[in-house]
């Protein structure tokens, strides 16, 4: 039987507490056999707004203006000839507003986005017959509801009148229907005889209107609160008791949570930027859905400590199963052939058996807590063998996958001893996401030949720029000689990253460039890995002896070439070092993305647009330095400085011209790379994406260069 909940928006759907419209979106997300109209005032472009609200339900069908539109909820297209009939007779909006320009109570909206209808502003009392004789004359109905909005339509339409058309249309019995609405405009809905909930503070006409009907429920309680209980009351949905697992519509899945347990209590990510804090604000702010996280280390013994605002169901592991899944599978085996590194890559059976097992958890839970037709949103290559699992288990779910790391070429991924199991399953995918057209180009290259292949898009990832912007004003720049220049690095330690090659290219520009001796400064800020991983640990050697080396060979009694940070800071004081820098030198064999370079460019700009001069700097703003390789390279362009870290002239010999820069030039740079940087939030990224998986999304491109639709690659 079908069930229709059938909503008006404003004061109704979109009302009560946030956490109350959460509960509701929630429980019609676990129960897809609920059909979602929209009954509203709003015009199309108004309602698209609404649907940007992740807590907003989305609609199957929308009757819009009043019961002016009709429209199918999937592509906002006009249901007809339904739209049409209802329509039958209407003058225009010139010749509605030409008839009533002389009623001088009469306000047009012209702010309103409206269609096949007139929309008024008319204050309480001031209704005359003059006015409704008028709009009779022309062949049209009117409605009048909150005291104030007078609307003008044709003659058939209203929300009612629509309804009772889709709805036989549809085929739906009135008595599968629940309208719920809070003003005199809905009163339409309730006489088609259907069931019905009004919430509180609804307008006292309509509660006039409907006291005697007893099809209408009267909850007392608020928006979204209301509805929910008079679904629960009707058995549409179930109440949820807290004691049985929950379905939800959207599943991410990523390895790791937003947090690490350091014994003494949860440490939140530092940063607002990068995969973490961008799932962690995007489930804050409304994202519906639940994340799945590994708990790794075996810390069963405090799980309290573990409660979040967030919906996470986490996957405790044991100190022995994170060590060969994650830092001996991940990072011995699989992060060395992304990096295009084959040689440094090591294959460990039992690891692989650790990654197996894990991936296969990873899917079992996700599995369990995804709704019928449910877009799962998988992270990075630590789950390249989920997509092939709930191919088998659940088909019906959408799955895709982004990969924030780089993708090697095709006959670097065949290396791995497992490649072919791994590209059986990614091939599995319905969708995969990338930073740049080359990564996905290489993807769809390692894929070629294969009978099945997912939509591919490139979907570069932003920063939390006004998070940054606001920091970076508030701080006071380090003041420093006039003669004194400071190149800046900030990364974690890691092979790909280059830290040896950079501080051989200082040693090699000091050697050629004597006289740049005491007046360059290199500050490496470079904090080790977790504790367990040792894939790094002859980079972290030969880095530190060459330091030593160089530090050595150069130093003078108040200075020295490399400063050395081993260590984590706070974001405050990442800003203070971004502020400071002369260059900000990326040298990455092979990168995702590279957000440090994005922040970097958000802290200089926020601060030059404050002040023309730095306090304590010559020269203008500083420089980026960024690596070909990088995948901010390929938005950023030559308003950087390029440079290639398998060239160690190239190093050197750039690093020499971004030192040597001119102050002009670096505002110039500055200011293009700010521009190009863009201001969208990480969540709005998050967005588009699930619309995408789900099939929703109309900014897919291939992983072909030029664009390809998606669809050519099925």
């Amino acid at each position: 039987m079908s069930r229709i909940l059938v909503t008006d928006l404003d004061g109704t759907l979109l009302g009560g507490a946030p956490v109350d419209r959460r509960r509701l979106r929630d429980a019609l997300a676990h129960h897809p056999e609920v059909t979602v109209v929209f009954a509203t005032g709003r015009g199309a472009p108004s309602i698209r707004e609404v649907l940007r609200d992740p807590l907003v339900p989305k609609p199957r069908w929308i009757i819009a203006d009043v019961g002016a539109t009709v429209l199918d909820g999937t592509d906002f297209s006009p249901v007809e000839p339904l739209q049409g009939q209802l329509r039958d007779g209407w003058p225009g909006p010139q010749r509605v507003r030409a008839a009533l320009h002389r009623f001088e109570a009469l306000t047009y909206q012209h702010d309103v986005a409206q269609d096949g209808r007139c929309s008024y502003q008319l204050d309480r009392g001031r209704l005359t017959d003059e006015i409704t004789d008028t709009v009779r004359a022309l062949g049209c109905g009117w409605t009048y509801s909150a005291d104030r909005y007078f609307d003008v339509l044709p003659s058939g339409a209203s929300k009612g009148g629509a309804l009772g058309a889709l709805a036989e249309k549809q085929g739906w019995a009135v008595d599968s229907i629940l309208v719920a609405g809070d003003s005199l405009n809905d009163l339409s809905l309730f006489r088609l005889g259907a069931r019905g909930v009004v919430v509180a503070d609804a307008e006292p006409a309509l509660l006039a209107a409907l006291a005697e009907d007893p099809f209408v429920h009267r909850p007392g309680r608020r928006g979204a609160a209301a509805i929910l209980e008079a679904l629960q009351a009707l058995g549409w949905v179930t109440p949820d008791s807290g004691s049985g697992r929950r379905r939800h519509s959207l599943v991410v899945g990523y390895h790791r949570p937003p947090f690490h347990w350091t014994g003494g209590g949860r440490q939140p990510p530092a940063s607002p930027n990068g995969i973490l804090p961008t799932l962690t604000s995007s489930f804050a702010g409304g994202l519906p859905g639940i994340w799945v996280a590994a708990l790794p280390g075996g810390d069963h013994e405090a799980p309290l400590a573990h409660r979040t605002d967030l919906p996470l169901a986490l996957l405790p592991l044991d100190a022995a199963e994170w060590t060969g899944y994650f830092h001996r599978a991940c990072k011995e085996t699989l992060w060395p052939v992304l990096m295009s590194e084959p040689d440094r890559s090591v294959f460990d059976e039992r690891a692989w058996a650790d990654y197996r097992t894990v991936n296969a958890r990873f899917a079992d839970r996700i599995s369990a807590h995804a709704a019928h037709g449910a877009t799962v949103w998988l992270h990075d290559y630590n789950l390249w063998l989920v997509p092939g699992l709930l191919r088998t288990s659940r088909p019906d779910l959408r799955t895709g996958l982004f990969h924030h790391t780089p993708f090697p070429p095709a006959e670097v991924f065949a290396t791995l001893p497992v490649a072919r199991e791994l590209l059986a399953s990614l091939a599995c995918l319905d969708w995969a996401g990338f930073h740049t057209a080359a990564f996905a180009e290489q993807f769809r290259q390692a894929l070629a030949g294969r009978p099945r292949l997912p939509r591919i898009a490139v979907h570069p990832l932003g920063i939390d720029r006004p998070a940054i912007e606001a920091l970076a004003r508030s701080r006071q720049p380090r003041r420093r000689a006039a003669t004194g220049r400071v190149v800046l690095s900030v990364e974690r330690l890691d092979y790909a990253k280059a830290p040896v090659q950079k501080v051989d290219a200082l040693e090699r520009l000091l050697t050629a460039r004597p006289d740049l001796r005491g007046q360059v400064t290199f500050r490496l800020v470079c904090p080790p890995p977790e504790p367990g991983i040792t894939a790094y640990d002859t980079t972290r050697t030969l880095l530190e002896r060459r330091i030593a080396e160089v530090n050595d060979s150069w130093r003078q009694r108040d200075w020295q070439p490399v400063d050395y940070l081993p260590r984590r800071l706070s974001l405050a004081e990442v800003v203070d070092e971004y502020l400071a820098a002369d260059v900000f030198w990326v040298t990455s064999l092979q990168d995702g993305m590279n957000l440090t370079a994005k922040e970097f460019i958000a802290a200089q700009s926020a601060q030059s647009a404050q002040s023309a001069l730095t306090p304590g700097r010559t020269g203008g703003p500083g420089v980026l330095v960024l690596s070909r390789h990088a995948g901010a390279a390929a938005e950023f362009g030559d308003a950087a400085l390029l440079t290639d870290p398998h060239s160690p002239d190239d190093l050197s010999a750039v690093l020499a011209r971004a030192l040597a820069v001119a102050a002009a030039e670096r505002r110039t740079r500055m200011n293009r790379l700010s521009r190009l940087l863009g201001h969208e939030q990480p969540a709005d990224w998050a967005q588009r994406i699930i619309r995408a998986i789900g099939g929703h999304g109309g900014d897919d491109a291939g992983g072909r260069p030029g664009g390809a639709k998606a669809s050519e690659h099925r």
